[in-house]
């Protein structure tokens, strides 16, 4: 059963004089719980609330309509409305699906992040799945600890709105803006603890998130400290490199549900970005929950380094980086390849270093340390621990990769439980 919203009717928050009569009694947003009843059922209270729209409509000008970019972006400035109910105050970041605003929500009277989809139509599409996904996993998760919470939704000059919980920095930017210095490891497994709580989550409720990765791992609390780093270069440092930054809090949400899927559904695509892919998704031999857990013991090894484990744009470079790192591909995945990967492959092995690129190429795999180096270089305890751990999440046969719940009761997890009581 096709489990995606129908398609909703549009709101009208800029219609014309002549539309104004006909729109009274739509809301210009949908609560939650709301998604399927947009038009008012003619009680009192709702009649009030039309009223209230009407008057919000006069007493809260529309900005003046702009094209949207040639990328089907939405065009504002600041300080302007966004329907009577939200005004921009800042913009908070932009990918591939659109934007997200920081805007001050006049009826909660608080800050929220409204996602703002640009204006085409498979983006559309991907963001009504997003909400019904968000809505299916708000359901159940009634503390909202584990996913970022959605607020409200709206259409708004052809742009799907989604309105969020205001949260801090992305897991990525954090890193960035640390300079990419590693995480300790105390902190590591804070944060992967909770990663796996979700996705265990997640795949309980038969949902598989398909695009884990820093950017979509939000912290809680913006607020952070400044602790010595004595990791450093003994060459005179830029100002502040002495030190590194470390979140207060170590809370996290996993957001971007636009990409989610149901178990039960279609898995013959490529789903993940470049660099959180698991092996199946590049050959080709389908997916399924696993893919998830690769993303996640990808992230691991970049909170832990600092640095992104499989850095590549091209499926051979990565394929090789992969048994650079792990040791060689099982041949019966690479037998089983479909047609667009088979040419990975020659006589049952990798086709590497012989259909490289570029000597580029080749140098950047052999750069490369095997798992155990990498973890040991960046880790001084529970190196070994979280060397198996890793090792468990990062099977190349998706069938034998630990799942969440497994991961969970790791000793990278348990010993030190014990260790504290």
């Amino acid at each position: 059963m096709d489990r995606r919203p129908r398609k909703k009717l549009r709101l009208g928050w800029d219609v014309g004089p002549q539309d104004l009569k006909d729109q009274i009694g739509m809301l210009c947003g949908q609560g939650v719980g709301e998604v399927t009843s947009l038009v008012s059922s003619g009680s009192p209270s709702d009649h009030a609330s039309s009223s209230q729209y009407a008057k919000g409509v006069a007493r809260y000008a529309s900005p003046p309509w702009r094209e949207d970019d040639k990328d089907g972006h939405y065009m504002f400035a600041l300080g302007e409305n966004l329907t009577s109910r939200y005004k921009i105050h800042s913009k908070m970041g932009e990918g591939t699906f659109g934007q997200v605003l920081e805007c001050w929500d006049s009826e909660r009277k608080e800050m929220v992040a409204i996602k703002i989809v640009r204006g085409i139509k498979k983006y559309r599409e991907a963001a009504m799945i997003e909400i019904d996904m968000l809505q299916q996993l708000g359901k159940c998760d009634k503390n909202g600890s584990r996913c970022v919470q959605i607020r409200n939704w709206f259409d708004y000059r052809n742009h799907i709105c989604i309105v969020f919980e205001k949260l801090g920095p992305s897991l990525y930017d954090f890193l960035r803006k640390n300079g990419f210095r590693s995480f300790p490891i105390d902190l590591v497994r804070d944060l992967a603890g909770q990663l796996l709580e979700c996705v265990a989550f997640m795949h309980d409720l038969r949902l598989i998130h398909t695009d884990l990765k820093p950017e979509n791992i939000l912290l809680v609390s913006p607020e952070y400290i400044k602790v010595p780093d004595y990791k450093v270069s003994i060459s005179p440092p830029k100002d502040g490199s002495f030190f590194r930054l470390l979140p207060k809090s170590s809370a996290i949400k996993v957001i971007d549900f636009g990409s989610t899927t149901y178990d039960h559904q279609d898995h013959r695509y490529v789903v993940s970005t470049r660099h959180y892919r698991a092996p199946e998704v590049i050959l080709g031999l389908g997916w399924s929950y696993p893919c998830d857990i690769w993303s996640i013991g990808c992230i691991i090894v970049e909170l832990c380094s600092g640095e992104t484990l499989f850095q590549t744009h091209e499926n051979l470079e990565h394929l090789a980086m992969m048994e650079r790192v792990l040791g060689p591909l099982p041949q019966h995945m690479l037998r089983r390849a479909d047609r667009h990967a088979e040419k990975f492959v020659r006589r049952g092995r990798l086709n590497w270093p012989e259909g490289a690129t570029s000597r580029e190429s080749i140098q950047a795999v052999w750069r490369l340390s095997r798992l155990q180096n990498l973890v040991m270089k960046h880790v001084d305890h529970s190196a070994g621990d979280l060397i198996d751990l890793l090792q468990g999440l990062l099977r190349y046969n998706p069938e034998e990769r630990l799942t969440a719940r497994e991961a969970l009761r790791h000793p990278f997890f348990t010993r030190t439980c014990l260790l504290r009581s």
